[in-house]
């Protein structure tokens, strides 16, 4: 068996089980929570890393906190959009600009 089909098939039982290892990247602007992975281990994880840090910022994402850990995210991308400023919130009287 191809070393890496047998690498894909166990990272996908890791991940079906839950014991899978992702890269969860939190960013302040966007406030945003991103996952990268499956991956088989931490180190193997630590090693992806910087290419995901070095995507993000070259996109003009900053503030971030990334955290390598076990776990089965539900979405891989996660914007909170609670902190959205937006004026259409906002009444204006008779003669008042926003």
């Amino acid at each position: 068996m191809d070393g890496n089909l047998f690498k894909n098939i166990f990272t996908s039982i890791l991940e079906v089980i839950g014991l899978a290892v992702w890269i969860e990247v939190v960013t302040d602007s966007p406030r945003c929570t991103y996952f990268f992975g499956p991956f088989i281990s931490e180190s193997e994880a630590n090693l992806a890393k910087t290419g995901y840090i070095e995507d993000l910022e070259s996109e003009g994402s900053n503030g971030l906190v990334v955290i390598v850990k076990r776990c089965k995210p539900d979405n891989l991308t996660i914007y909170d959009d609670s902190l959205d400023f937006k004026l259409d919130r906002f009444f204006a009287f008779s003669g008042q600009t926003l």
